[in-house]
């Protein structure tokens, strides 16, 4: 699904409605996030619908080091050679070098994902280990993307903003599944953190956001992101 000029969505059920998304500048690709399955193929796929080689894919940037977002990012970067991005404080478990930081086991809305809320606070889902290349933070630049440090999802979680396209990739900072949210709230672990993080994407006032589980916002995302920052008030 083509969400603006050259932005490509692809999502799967399992973990989540989970989400990522594939960028192409004409010359080469940029992944943002990898899905739930470990060989990637719904990746794939996408590039050859495209038209286009795993040897184009020169970038893999990873939002957090969640289990849903990794899922394919070893292979990926095995069959393609990609350079993989992410904060530093993520690094290490993308590597599978530590667990990510546990969720609490007490239920919280939405109750559809605790299934995944358990399985997190309980340091289940181990995703192949994906050794990183370059640690990025607030302000840098990835291909056609401007990274956004995004914190309280996750101590090191990360957003992408595209100027020309007037499109922000929000990660689990905002869901849209099963309800449109500031994220899941259990999985969200510095509150305050988390709130900051949606005023300043909100201040971007992107026209298109992709997150990371549940359908883009193909418009308006700017007036959907201020919505959520008002809730926080």
């Amino acid at each position: 699904m083509e969400i603006a000029p050259g932005v490509f969505s692809m999502g799967q059920r399992q973990g989540g409605r989970v989400h990522a998304f594939l960028f192409d500048t004409g010359s080469e690709l940029t992944l943002v996030d990898t899905l739930f399955d470990t060989d990637g193929h719904r990746v794939l796929e996408e590039i050859k619908r495209l038209g286009r080689s795993i040897s184009d894919l020169k970038r893999i940037v990873l939002t957090h080091g969640h289990r849903s977002h990794l899922g394919g990012a070893a292979t990926l970067k095995q069959q393609s050679g990609a350079t993989v991005y992410c904060h530093e404080w993520e690094a290490d478990i993308i590597a599978g070098q530590r667990k990510a930081q546990p969720v609490t086991l007490k239920p919280a809305r939405p109750l559809r994902v605790y299934h995944l809320q358990f399985g997190l606070a309980m340091g289940l889902g181990k995703h192949p280990p994906c050794p990183v290349d370059e640690v990025v933070g607030n302000g840098d630049q990835v291909g056609p993307l401007q990274v956004v440090y995004a914190p309280g999802h996750s101590p090191g979680h990360l957003a992408f903003y595209w100027s020309d396209r007037r499109l922000l990739i929000a990660g689990d900072a905002i869901a849209t599944w099963p309800d449109f949210s500031a994220g899941w709230k259990a999985f969200n672990l510095n509150k305050t953190q988390h709130a900051e993080s949606l005023s300043l994407m909100a201040k971007l006032d992107p026209e298109v956001v992709g997150v990371g589980h549940g359908e883009p916002i193909t418009s308006g995302g700017g007036d959907r992101i201020h919505e959520l920052v008002e809730r926080a008030v």
